[in-house]
């Protein structure tokens, strides 16, 4: 039913702290030098076409997309190619990823750029490759390449095309700015993800605390192109892909399928606003919008930052009123701790959250009382308590058998746990043994095949050498 919402099990409401960063949208002043992981997406890393000593433009490519699943990368500015190497970088292993090094010359000069006046005149591969090209992926924080997806889909029946303006996260507020300044381009941006997708449906979900964005993109859409702009409830995690499929279809995707299987493909505001600027300015993805924000932060702002500013930069232009006692890179529930603040803002960096010990309210871990409070949470339906134990167990079979690779990491279960046991954390932990356990077992595979190959060789030569001194004799 047009405009109607529905429920999904579980979620919370954690203080939402929106009020100390919802203010305009700044550009960042340019930094002396950029660090430009090649790595910004899920799938294989760009691979450089830039060397030492290179002059590029702003928008230059500087590492082209490698394999079925990857994104390209882009100058985020004019001036010279000093360092290519491993160096720092958010990414959830912790190691060191290549990264190229952009020394700004000042002038900010553009690459010439090319875009369509009226892209739905094209056709839908030519706008999907153009997405691709542009290196935009997913704006949210998944950063799963946005052309993937859509030519993935393109090959299926899409019946509800969801645009995620959610941001259930507390404290970040990048994506409601985004919608109340820029609406018009988000529009537009929705419009060619509608034309490559032939969707029945088209929904712009937007949580009930952001009466203004929601106001905003009503205005854009003046109800002319056949798109819905509907409320849902703030409750997190709204903004996860399937509890906002869930919301608006109704439809629950089953464990271990995707949102396409049930013809329903996701895009953040932030990715259609990307797509926008590709499509029609000819503006590859080189900067986004970041919340700085947190207990620590002198003056909390929205900035639009170029790809390759590192947490530093940003600190020092917003202000400390005392050192942070956590630093994260994205939300508070689902953001990534980072060790010190020599790390990059990369594609899918939305927040700049700077901590004090006020704003932790930490307390030491307790024992399980087994309340199932977790359980109620949950918004995959899974036993988060019995994972747990079996985890601290080192059981990673049992604690799969649970359901442990359904689990979205969304900290749900720790928000609300009075023992104070950090579930999401053990979690995430068993995912990562889980994944090494398979590339360990891969590589056993490997190892196995090779070796069985080179037995087979040497058996082979020796019957040619006997076969050999045979027939001499």
């Amino acid at each position: 039913m047009k405009g109607k919402t529905f429920h999904f099990r579980g979620g919370v409401h954690p203080t939402a702290n929106k009020h100390t960063s919802e203010c305009a949208i700044r550009r960042f002043p340019m930094p002396a030098k950029l660090h430009i992981p090649l790595q910004q997406h899920i799938g294989a890393p760009a691979e450089p076409l830039v060397e030492v000593g290179q002059q590029v433009l702003k928008g230059e490519l500087l590492a082209n997309s490698q394999g079925v699943i990857s994104a390209p990368v882009h100058a985020p500015t004019s001036g010279t190619i000093r360092v290519i190497d491993d160096l720092d970088a958010p990414h959830p292993s912790g190691l060191p990823v290549r990264t190229i090094v952009l020394e700004a010359d000042g002038m900010d000069a553009w690459k010439p750029a090319a875009g369509i006046d009226n892209p739905f005149m094209r056709a839908p591969e030519e706008i999907a490759a153009m997405v691709g090209a542009a290196g935009i992926v997913g704006m949210g924080g998944a950063t799963f390449p946005a052309a993937v997806k859509l030519h993935l889909a393109m090959q299926q029946t899409v019946h509800t095309l969801i645009i995620n303006g959610g941001e259930c996260e507390p404290y970040l507020t990048c994506d409601d700015r985004l919608m109340q300044e820029r609406a018009e381009g988000i529009i537009t941006g929705v419009r060619i993800f509608k034309h490559v997708l032939k969707p029945v449906r088209t929904v712009i979900a937007i949580e009930n605390n952001k009466p203004a964005a929601f106001a905003a993109m009503q205005e854009a859409n003046r109800a002319l192109y056949k798109i819905e702009i509907v409320q849902v409830p703030s409750r997190y995690p709204m903004g996860s892909e399937k509890q906002m499929i869930q919301a608006i279809t109704g439809r629950e995707i089953p464990a271990a399928r995707r949102a396409i299987d049930a013809g329903v493909v996701v895009h953040n505001v932030a990715t259609a606003y990307a797509a926008y600027e590709a499509v029609q300015l000819g503006r590859p993805l080189v900067s986004r919008i970041v919340t700085v924000t947190g207990g620590a932060i002198r003056q909390p702002m929205n900035l639009e930052v170029p790809i390759g500013t590192l947490l530093q930069d940003l600190l020092d232009y917003c202000g400390l009123n005392s050192q942070p006692q956590r630093l994260l890179l994205g939300g508070p529930m689902m953001g990534q701790v980072v060790p010190h603040t020599r790390v990059p803002v990369v594609k899918g960096s939305n927040g700049v959250i700077a901590l004090t010990a006020t704003d932790l309210h930490r307390q030491e871990s307790r024992a399980c009382i087994r309340c199932a409070r977790c359980v109620s949470v949950c918004p995959m339906g899974l036993l988060p308590l019995e994972m747990a134990a079996r985890l601290n167990k080192g059981n990673i079979d049992g604690a799969l058998s649970y359901g442990l690779l359904d689990c979205i990491s969304c900290g749900s279960c720790s928000y609300v746990c009075p023992s104070n046991i950090p579930l999401a954390h053990f979690f995430n932990y068993g995912k990562g043994e889980h994944a090494a356990r398979q590339d360990q077992e891969r590589f056993n595979d490997v190892t196995k095949k090779l070796a069985a190959q080179k037995k087979q060789r040497l058996t082979r030569q020796a019957e040619e050498k006997q076969r050999a001194r045979s027939k001499s004799a």
